[in-house]
């Protein structure tokens, strides 16, 4: 047993903490670790305008975007001075304009350039969130056109302000130390990562996309509603152009033998036969295609045969050069392409292939060979060689990054603004409209500034709203559910937005849960713990703690040279066995074949030379050995060195080196957990922690090993619900709501990581001496005691942030002018000295920093010119709050008055009964008595505890976490030593209950952490020791403060009368189905109607007790000036002359029947309603001798309603009345 003092590896930490508090490093940021954990979100945006690393022929390393405005294209329009059909020119279709993007460009946030006074003209992101504005740098595009191919006309275009990122290339705060950041009244950790909108923090958060540039083997019933002959086999690859769009291409297998090539372009599905698009590449002939397919394999019979069918089919096409192909093509597709009028057909389906056939390759060859690649690899699905792969393994998924999808809509928006102008050109040529001249650049200048160019404003909808408006599609799955509001209601819930990754909005509607299971493959890439429990449960997941993601393209020009020296065969190699060889894949290209032993050979010494820095083999390569094998995944070497692609670091057996792999390779490695678990001649690799696999939180949550899993997953969720501490620059945030824990502590308790990651600065709970001991009977059903005295010493203290903004624009009677307002803030002659309300408000209207503001009393003021009265804004909470801060918010330019402040509330939220608490093992609940401390039991040594909990709350839990850091907190607390919680450092040889068992011997406690206890009622020893420790705890955001929810009257539904729900709204709370059984059960079935009807939707009605309808009722009014000649009177129905009109219209037709019986001739007596007569109002009302018997009920009102309803569908509802 080690000696007490080297128990712990993380220690406290407390004074180096402090004075990097109070001294902020001048030189580097305080965190670095944290820095690398938002690396994707901020390298993919930086990507967008920089990408230094771009050492591809097809980069020119400004960017990313260049690289998307060069793949745009012109647009070309023509002035129509021609005859329609001829040659282009002056005879032709007119003069041909030709206009592009050619430069794009982002500045940084700067202060307008209209606003001269200003000495610092640089925008931070703190005046954004202060200010409640976006954070934003000017947007412009440099157009190019020129007129039949001439020389060219610039000219540039303002797009807008588009949002920026925090801490990228293009944001004020990029390369500033920690020092520097504090000054800028940002935390000394901030890592950025996220967009200001509106003064909220947006976040795009990572979504889970297919494998780039790999061939997927799929089967799904789907692909059958496809057309009459579609079966549901296919292979389906997402293709990725430099500029990181995409493309997805299919081949469906036909029932006959043949193969569909599938494409969407602009939302619209397309099938083309995989035969005209092979001979549309290369011009090959059908000998070729064969050989290409067939790889020498003439044995296998279910190839050839469907070669011959795929052959034979295409000949009813009557298309045999590859020119012919590319024409046909062009033909079918040229109203749908939308490209210039003067290409030709055979131009059209060159246009066709190159964008979007295979976009992620340049040479016909090569897609031509990856076609045929596409076509073997369906075949052998279809004949059962090989299986189909699985799309929800993360084996065959990447990650969609931010800065990427914002490149990828940018690009669209230029490309719609384009084709804007263009159409706005075609519409004035058409309309014969004075001044179309291509050669005047005025007029080209006037179309462009008619055209909608902004982008910033559609850039910033998407952010704010996360819905995208996009008539491509952009090659994804969903349209919405892109961005979140990155809350920082906690330390833990912040940093957790930015390694969260979503399946998709799409998935989250199936009801298959296949999408969301915990696939093996999923090891050390996404947490298993950190995902949560309900509706997102496995489509909202974490990466690991050591899971990175690939932001640069790397440099793999020496590669396929290297596998040449290796013995590996070149592709183009005419007597290529398939057989006896596997496909050697680059990023989606094929660079060569190999016999499997030699393949694997290549892998082995790619890894080796990768590891050691040698040859140029980046060491992000993914090396990806497939074996061959009886009907499982179809063999290859599948190299991948593409960005977005997920990677985690490892050691490697073979030279003991660091390892990068990826989610694809590792499927076929063998790696150890730990040291002691490698096997010989089997294991490749081993971790280099074993805790890698799990999340920055589910790491955070200490001794998990001991616990039950779900205990996990629910710490990972209520770590996220904790009333912490949110930021140490509270005051300059104005977040709609904000917790903070007061009484923070260091936990004595913790993992390593605990301070690798920094997180005693932002502390989330409190150290609290805990006894599990039965106690009084208020801690049943998960509640706890809590000391009073401890209470009042400040356990759980917390605080609200509220804000509030005030704008005089949106004020009743404010004017629309922005030069002369009409409502002032201020107070106007008309108020009193003496006014009560001036305790609060200042004579400039603004409320004094931290006066108490309760209820409905005033908290700000106004004149308005109209009346020269003083107008009140009151506050509208229901709580007493304090006011924090007070901004006055200006214009942009502040040019004009300011006529909108924002308030900063602070309320004070004390722990009460009914508020939620919880230890770090998922071991939640509310707190249900504060027990004064003259009361609470003792030890030995007069310890009080702080919480008493029920022993209930662990048997069936099982988190024995808890126990653990009980005792090892006791002994840390005895020892002044923080304790190292972190998973997996003990087993079943060195226990973990031996090790603290120790310290607590040492310390002259127990061995087991137990204690004789004293009650405090009676003063006598409890006859079991307690079990006795320091635990810590947390204190949740749900506070019955929120929550709690009552009403005598209120608003109710016009409709149904009954009340509306909702606590905003002042609504009743739900009465449900349980809630009606569970009174039936007891037998309290007035309770029953009391509650659903009498203090509801109580009402009366009149019920007909002949027919039994609640919806005929009529009354005999003597306002109608009606009356009736009959021989008698009798008594109404009711005592206001209500009658039942479906009775008295049978009492009617029973009379008129029996007069239409009268023999003729004979003359009948008269009846009643026989004569009207319109008579002076003053006379008698006579009414019939029928009409139903009628009865007041009380019926809720919706049954009322309901009958109406059935009513209307023609269902009579009849209602049987007791006596």
């Amino acid at each position: 047993m080690p000696p007490v003092a080297s128990t712990s590896t993380s220690g406290f930490d407390t004074l180096r903490r402090e004075d990097a508090f109070r001294n902020p490093s001048k030189t580097s940021n305080e965190v670095p670790i944290l820095q690398e954990l938002v690396a994707p979100h901020i390298e993919s945006f930086n990507a967008l305008f920089d990408d230094s690393n771009l050492t591809l022929e097809d980069g020119d390393g400004k960017g990313l975007l260049s690289l998307g405005i060069k793949d745009l294209g012109p647009k070309v329009v023509f002035d129509g001075a021609g005859t329609l059909g001829e040659a282009s020119g002056a005879a032709g279709w007119g003069n041909r304009l030709s206009i592009r993007v050619s430069d794009i460009a982002v500045g940084r946030p700067m202060v307008s350039d209209k606003d001269r006074n200003v000495v610092e003209r640089q925008v931070y992101p703190s005046e954004a969130r202060e200010r409640l504005t976006s954070y934003r740098g000017k947007l412009t595009v440099k157009l190019a056109w020129s007129v039949n191919g001439g020389p060219e006309h610039e000219e540039s275009r303002d797009c807008g302000l588009l949002p920026i990122m925090v801490r990228s290339n293009r944001c004020n705060l990029r390369g500033f130390n920690s020092a520097q950041l504090v000054r800028k009244h940002e935390e000394p950790e901030e890592f950025g990562g996220y967009f200001i909108i509106n003064g909220n923090e947006r976040l795009i958060r990572y979504l889970i996309l297919p494998r780039r540039n790999h061939v997927i083997s799929i089967i799904r019933n789907s692909f059958m509603n496809r057309g009459p002959s579609f079966t549901p086999y296919g292979v389906s690859i997402r293709c990725v152009r430099p500029d990181q769009t995409s493309a997805t291409n299919s081949l469906n297998y036909l029932s006959n033998g043949s193969a569909m090539l599938r494409f969407s372009w602009r939302k619209q599905e397309y099938m083309i036969p995989v035969m005209l698009v092979l001979k549309a590449l290369v011009g090959a002939s059908d000998r070729e295609i064969f050989e290409g397919v067939m790889m020498k394999d003439y044995e296998n019979t279910f190839l050839t045969d469907r070669m011959e069918l795929l052959l034979r089919s295409f000949k009813a096409f009557n298309l045999h050069t590859g020119d012919q192909c590319l024409e046909y093509l062009g033909d079918k597709f040229r109203v749908v392409l939308g490209q210039p009028d003067d290409h030709d057909n055979m131009t059209l389906g060159h246009w066709l292939i190159e964008k979007i056939v295979l976009v992620h390759l340049e040479s016909p060859r090569d897609k031509f060979r990856m076609l045929l690649f596409m076509l073997r690899k369906l075949f052998a699905l279809v004949s059962g060689e090989c299986a189909a792969d699985n799309p929800d393994s993360p084996q065959h998924q990447e990650v969609l990054l931010p800065g990427f999808l914002y490149g990828m809509i940018i690009k669209e928006r230029l490309d719609e603004a384009l084709n804007q102008v263009r159409a706005q050109i075609i519409q004035d040529v058409r309309r014969k409209v004075a001044g179309v001249d291509f050669m005047d650049n005025r007029y080209i200048n006037k179309v462009v500034q008619r055209s909608n160019f902004e982008i910033g404003a559609r850039l910033a909808n998407f952010l704010a709203t996360g819905n995208l408006v996009s008539p491509t599609g952009l090659d994804l799955q969903q349209a919405s559910g892109f961005t979140i509001v990155a809350e920082k209601l906690n330390w833990y819930r912040y940093i957790s937005h930015f390694r969260c990754i979503h399946r998709g909005a799409f998935f989250a509607e199936l009801k298959t849960t296949t999408v969301r299971k915990l696939l093996p493959e999923a090891w050390g890439f996404l947490c298993p713990v950190h995902t949560p429990d309900g509706a997102p449960c496995g489509l909202l997941n974490h990466l690991s703690r050591s899971c990175r993601i690939v932001t640069r393209e790397l440099d793999t020009r020496a590669i396929p040279d290297l596998l040449s020296s290796l013995g590996m065969t070149q592709p183009f190699s005419p007597s290529i066995s398939g057989k006896a060889n596997i496909c050697v894949q680059l990023d989606g290209r094929i660079i060569g074949w190999a016999s499997p032993a030699l393949a694997q050979r290549m892998a082995t010494a790619l890894r080796v030379w990768k590891t050691e820095r040698a040859n140029r083999v980046p060491m992000d390569l993914e090396i990806g050995y497939v074996p061959p094998s009886n009907g499982g995944q179809y063999p290859g070497l599948y190299l991948f060195a593409s960005r977005a692609r997920m990677m985690r670091p490892v050691r490697y057996l073979a030279n003991e080196k660091d390892d990068s792999i990826g989610s694809f390779e590792q499927v076929y490695m063998d790696i150890a957990i730990r040291p002691d678990e490698i096997e010989k001649n089997v294991s490749t690799h081993v971790e280099t922690e074993p805790t890698n696999f799990m999340s920055i939180l589910a790491n955070l949550t200490p001794f998990s090993d001991f616990n039950q899993s779900p205990r996990n997953i629910y710490q990972c969720q209520m770590g996220k619900q904790t009333m912490g501490t949110p930021a140490t620059a509270i005051r300059h945030r104005t977040d709609n709501k904000l917790y903070r824990l007061q009484s923070g502590q260091t936990p004595i308790v913790r993992p390593a990581l605990h301070n690798t990651y920094g997180m005693d600065s932002f502390p989330n709970g409190t150290n609290a001496v805990v006894a599990v001991i039965s106690y009084t009977g208020y801690d049943m059903e998960d509640a706890m005691i809590l000391n009073k005295s401890a209470h009042e010493r400040g356990f759980g203290y917390g605080t609200i942030y509220k804000s509030m903004i005030i704008d005089l624009a949106d004020q009743r009677g404010a004017s629309r002018s922005t030069t002369q307002p009409n409502l002032h803030f201020g107070l106007g002659r008309d108020v009193k000295v003496d006014d009560d309300r001036k305790d609060i408000v200042d004579d400039d209207g603004f409320p004094f920093k931290s006066a108490r503001v309760r209820p409905g009393k005033a908290i700000a003021a106004y004149i308005d010119d109209t009346t020269g009265r003083t107008c009140w804004i009151k506050y509208k909470g229901d709580e007493t709050a304090y006011i924090e801060e007070v901004r006055v918010l200006g214009s942009d330019l502040g040019d004009t008055e300011a006529r909108k402040i924002q308030i900063t509330l602070r309320i004070t939220r004390s722990p009460v009964i009914g508020d939620k608490f919880s230890s770090r093992h998922g071991q939640k609940g509310v707190c249900s008595q504060k027990w004064p401390a003259i009361d609470m039991p003792f030890s030995e040594s007069g310890m009080q505890p702080d919480v008493i909990i029920n022993p209930h709350a662990f048997p069936s839990r099982m988190t024995i976490g808890m126990f653990v850091e009980s005792m090892a907190g006791k002994a840390g607390a005895m020892h002044g030593l923080a304790q190292d919680a972190t998973p997996f450092k003990f087993n079943e040889e060195d226990t973990a209950v031996a090790y603290f068992g120790e310290q607590l011997k040492v310390a002259g406690y127990n061995y087991y952490g137990n204690e004789p206890m004293y009650s405090g009622i009676t003063g006598q020893e409890f006859a079991a020791d307690i079990y006795l420790g320091v635990v810590y705890y947390q204190r949740l955001r749900h506070m019955v403060d929120d929550k709690f929810q009552v009403r005598t009257t209120g608003p109710i539904d016009p409709v149904t009368r009954q009340p509306v729900k909702g606590r905003k709204r002042a609504g009743g709370i739900r009465f449900g189905e349980m809630e009606r059984d569970a009174l039936i059960a007891h037998g309290t079935s007035f309770l029953l109607q009391d509650r659903l009807m009498n203090c509801s939707d109580y009402s009366t009605a009149w019920v007909c007790r002949t027919c039994g309808s609640l919806i005929t009722l009529g009354y005999d009014d003597v306002r109608l000036g009606e009356t009736v000649m009959a021989r008698e009177q009798p008594k109404p129905t009711g005592p206001s002359g209500e009658y039942c009109r479906v009775c008295r219209a049978e009492a009617e037709e029973e009379e008129r029947v029996a007069r239409a019986n009268v023999p003729s001739g004979s003359v009948a007596r008269p009846l009643p309603h026989e004569v009207r007569l319109a008579l002076p109002g003053q006379n008698v009302i006579g009414r019939g001798p029928k009409g139903g018997d009628m009865d007041v009920v009380a019926i809720p009102f919706v049954f009322r309603y309901l009958c109406a309803e059935l009513a209307a569908m023609g269902i009579a509802v009849s209602v049987e009345v007791g006596q």
